[in-house]
This record gives C-alpha cells, structure tokens and sequence, in this order.
C-alpha cells in the first residue's frame, strides 16, 4: 500500500537579491517517512525547507501541507535550525529552552503549567540531558546544544519535524541519540525530513531520498534515488561511498 503525501510541493521557485536558488521544484514527501535532503553545498537543500516552512517566501508556487496551506497546521510543525544559525548567546537556561516548544500550545504571555513543565523534563530525559536543565545554554559543547533542540521539538509533541543538518559536527553519543529519537517519531507515525550531509550514512538513517541541486533532480524511496545515475549527476563527477566513512568526489 502506497503512503499518503504529507507535503506537496509544486513549481517552487525561491530567489536571493532576484537569482534563483531552488527553480521551479516539484516534490512529494511522504507521510510517517524519514526522508534526507541531499546534494553539494549551496545547492539549495536549506532554502528548499525554508521555502516548505514559509521562512523564505516563494515567489512562486504552492506548498501543501496535509492538503492545506502552512498556516493552518504550522502548530504541528517542530524546525530545528543548522546550529551555525543560531545565536547560542541569548540568556538563557536549557530548561527554558525546550519550554519555547510549548509556545504553540500556551500562546502569548500565558504561564507554562506543571503540563509544560513536565513534558519538557520529559523531552531533556529522552535526549540524556536532565542534569543540564539549569545550566546556562552558552555553557554547553555544540552536541549537547543539539540535543537540548531536539528536546525542544519533542516537547511541542509535533506530527512532523524538520531538521537542517542535525548531525553536523556532532559526537558519535550524539548522533546515535538524534537518530535513535527520529526513529522513535517514526514509529509513532511522525513525519520526518532532514538536510543530510554525510552520504556513507544515507542508506541506513533514511528510507526517502530528495537530491537537490537547485532544483529536484529525482525524490522517492531510498533504494530508487540513492544510485550513482542521479548521484553523478547531482554531485558532478563519480562519487565513491565507503561504509561508515566520509564520501569522496
């Protein structure tokens, strides 16, 4: 049996300063799937979810979310940024952190309930980082303030996430915790998709492949996509794939 389409995107043009970086993008995205966004830097991996989660607004084309416009479902939405985006010196505890996941559901100037409180507790267990829960957000390693943004998308208790290059730069106890909370959402039929950088690693993390490059090149499941026929292509030349290693062009 087919999946049904979480997210459809179509003719999806997004620009900079009038020069487009994502041209006239057709993709489907599949419901309760882990799906990566591949291709070389600057192919437009990140402006393509941006564009899907309107931080970026198109200048043309339709972005359909469960059937309807982003504004309607945005509170069942959870976006962790590339954390080179992020400005890690704002004042603030890891436990207010992960509480900002419950905004969709407390609103404006409203107090956080024991509720809130106890699924963001909840959400710093899973990730392994209750003992920071006091500690100053600035004064963790770049891991660990990866985890604490994942706890804040598991307290917002969404139906799908959208990462932008999670695993960058992180330690192997991190990555196994990201990955292993993903497959968690999977299998509590939450929606997945994620910008992916390592390519020896595509096979076993993702069951959906999106190959960017400033455009879709081919979108489908992994087995389908994830070929050299559209991995030369997209990344210019033959490109060598070690197990557990980096990947080489």
């Amino acid at each position: 049996m087919d999946k049904k389409v979480a997210i459809h995107v179509e003719d999806m043009t997004i620009a900079y300063a009038e020069k487009p970086v994502i041209w006239d993008a057709d993709v489907d995205i599949y419901e309760n799937s882990i799906t990566a966004i591949i291709g070389p830097n600057g192919a437009g991996k990140s402006t393509l979810i941006k564009g899907i989660l309107n931080i970026i607004k198109p200048i043309s084309g339709e972005v359909r979310i469960w059937e309807r416009p982003y504004k309607e479902v945005y509170r069942q939405i959870a976006y962790i940024p590339q954390a080179s985006n992020v400005n890690w010196n704002f004042p603030t505890i890891v436990e207010e952190v992960v509480l900002m996941g419950r905004y969709v559901h407390v609103g404006a100037f409203k107090k956080y309930s024991k509720e809130d409180r106890k699924k963001a507790q909840e959400a710093l267990e899973t990730v392994n980082m209750s003992e920071f829960a006091k500690r100053h957000i600035s004064e963790l390693s770049g891991g660990q303030k990866q985890r604490v943004f994942l706890a804040r998308a598991i307290a917002q208790d969404a139906k799908m996430y959208f990462l932008d290059e999670p695993l960058q730069g992180v330690d192997i106890k991190t990555e196994a915790i990201i990955m292993d909370t993903l497959k968690e959402f999977q299998k509590n039929s939450k929606t997945i998709v994620s910008v992916h950088h390592d390519l020896s690693t595509v096979e076993e993390y993702f069951d959906h492949v999106v190959l960017v490059k400033h455009g879709i090149v081919a979108s489908g499941k992994t087995e389908e996509v994830f070929i050299s026929k559209y991995l030369d292509h997209v990344y210019g030349g033959s490109v060598y794939i070690p197990q557990g290693g980096e990947q080489h062009a």
